[in-house]
């Protein structure tokens, strides 16, 4: 005779679902992020002192949109493997309204856009105007060119 037999729980270790479904640890989405790095990311760069955030918000990475506690915490993260992530997430022109018109037949077809992205700069090359500016490139032209370079 053998043991009853137990139900199977189909679902009971996923815990990392779980945890991916949650809103209240929600971070920025790429297309938020491509926006503040177009419009304002002077201000994120160079924020008012608030006591509730981490650094009391003087530590920011525009990219990833996390707050750190020193600038040496911020300069590590600049070398990891998250953030250069999201660098190369970001090179691509986000998802847009429009271009899913265009996908659906509304329209012609315009082939997204590449950038160059490079980490943001420190507080002091921001104070005296050095900006986070994505250079854009279609994606035809990076082909190309290395093409050209693999002819020569």
């Amino acid at each position: 005779m053998g043991m009853a037999q137990k139900r199977k729980k189909m679902h009971s270790g996923d815990t990392h679902l779980r945890r991916r479904w949650r809103t209240r640890n929600r971070k920025r989405d790429l297309d938020e992020i491509d926006n503040d790095l177009r419009t304002k990311s002077r201000e994120l760069i160079n924020q008012p002192v608030d006591l509730d955030k981490p650094g009391f918000a003087q530590f920011y990475c525009v990219h990833c949109a996390k707050y750190f506690i020193n600038d040496t915490a911020l300069q590590s993260h600049f070398r990891t493997k998250v953030h250069k992530r999201r660098l190369k997430a970001l090179e691509t022109e986000p998802y847009s309204l429009e271009e899913s018109e265009r996908a659906a037949g509304h329209g012609s077809y315009i082939k997204p856009k590449t950038r160059q992205m490079e980490t943001q700069p420190s507080k002091e090359d921001t104070k005296a105007g050095k900006l986070i500016k994505p250079e854009e490139s279609s994606i035809d032209n990076k082909k190309s060119s290395s093409a050209q370079k693999m002819e020569t």
